[in-house]
């Protein structure tokens, strides 16, 4: 489906059918844009028309369907925050097959919003992320700047209206459209003071979880990575290496760093948010030194066969759809670093029957532990 925006004098329609989410999973169900997209565009474009070059921020644009819709449009010098970096790539890749330059990708700091008089958003599912993320604008922005921020609204809640009215004086709703929705929120108002990262001691694990905005589980322990804890005293390969893989906070890597002193681990995680939090982690107990946290997409920055060990607790969301495919590419990503006998300890919700895939793409899987909702598994590459 096309969009089309009316900048003063010109006419400029942009197919978004042909955006990729390449390199994040694709598949039948899974979209390059969708309808908030088109909402959100629509409910802008009298403030894109009118912006002027260096203008526009863009946050959590999935695909770029928003920021290439608006070069196309004419609006120059956009800045662009993704917090994955498949989305980050997928832009670049989307950009250049439409023939677009007019966007820049940045870290989510000052830099990226400093006079920004427009911000368009795609919704955070989390409340912590909006919140962090409007506290930036409102401090950051111009002062007469405009958020338009829209999602599918089964995803949606009022709260969110309650957090931005926090950070800007008017929030106003559009009607829905095709199960999306937009709040618009207008006059920043900033305290000048941010409560994000936030940290958390727990000292039954003797490690402090740092966490921004958005990062699963924030500084909690999740259950399933606790399980997981609770059994990797049990973990076999003696390696001075060991891969945290879709580390999140860094919980796991940095507990292995803790209570072996001898292992170097490396973390990482495509979203920077999470990758962020994880050095933040490692910092809070001393252990930066020996824990090395990169943004990537798996553990494409490795090398073959380099590893004895990885560590997992797969996310199985894309966006908001379920997707068996994320585990299936992380378990891939897994068997081609570790060496030969090396292992990979996973933990996954049981109903989700990881262990043929694990036995079929890693190797021979043996059930290291099991309890009403999680499974534990030690995978060995032949």
């Amino acid at each position: 489906m096309g969009i089309r925006l009316r900048p003063p004098g010109n006419v400029v329609a942009v197919d978004l059918s042909v955006l990729r989410r390449h390199p994040d999973v694709e598949g039948p169900d899974l979209s390059a844009s969708d309808a908030a997209d088109r909402l959100i565009l629509d409910e802008a474009a009298g403030l894109l028309a009118a912006a002027r070059s260096g203008d526009l921020v863009v946050i959590d644009d999935n695909y770029g369907a928003l920021s290439l819709s608006a070069a196309a449009g004419g609006v120059k010098a956009i800045r662009v925050h993704q917090d994955l970096i498949t989305g980050e790539r997928a832009l670049a890749e989307n950009a250049a097959r439409l023939g677009l330059s007019a966007v820049t990708s940045l870290p989510l700091t000052s830099e990226l919003l400093t006079g920004a008089r427009l911000v368009l958003m795609r919704l955070p599912r989390s409340l912590d992320r909006l919140d962090e993320i409007a506290g930036l604008v409102a401090r950051h922005a111009d002062p007469v700047a405009t958020l338009v921020a829209g999602g599918r609204t089964k995803h949606m809640s009022t709260s969110m209206n309650d957090v931005l009215r926090k950070h800007f004086s008017r929030v106003d709703v559009s009607h829905a459209r095709q199960k999306s929705r937009v709040l618009t929120a207008s006059g920043p108002v900033s305290s000048g003071i941010s409560r994000w990262p936030n940290r958390q001691a727990h000292a039954d694990l003797d490690l402090t979880i740092v966490a921004h905005g958005g990062v699963f589980a924030g500084t909690k322990v999740d259950v399933g990575t606790r399980f997981l804890l609770d059994n990797l005293d049990a973990v076999a390969p003696a390696t001075s290496e060991v891969v945290d893989l879709a580390c999140g906070s860094g919980i796991v890597g940095a507990w292995l760093a803790k209570n072996r002193p001898a292992v170097r681990v490396l973390a990482s995680d495509r979203s920077a948010a999470a990758v962020a939090s994880a050095r933040l982690t490692a910092q809070a107990n001393d252990v930066d030194n020996r824990m090395t946290v990169t943004q990537a997409d798996g553990v494409k920055h490795l090398a073959d066969e380099s590893v004895g060990l990885v560590v997992l607790n797969p996310p199985f969301h894309s966006d908001a759809t379920l997707s068996g495919a994320i585990a299936t590419h992380l378990f891939e990503d897994a068997a081609r670093v570790l060496a030969p006998d090396g292992e990979l300890w996973c933990v996954w919700n049981s109903h989700l029957r990881y262990r043929g895939a694990l036995q079929r793409i890693v190797g021979p899987t043996r059930q290291i532990a099991r309890n009403a909702k999680f499974t534990v598994t030690a995978s060995r590459h032949g």
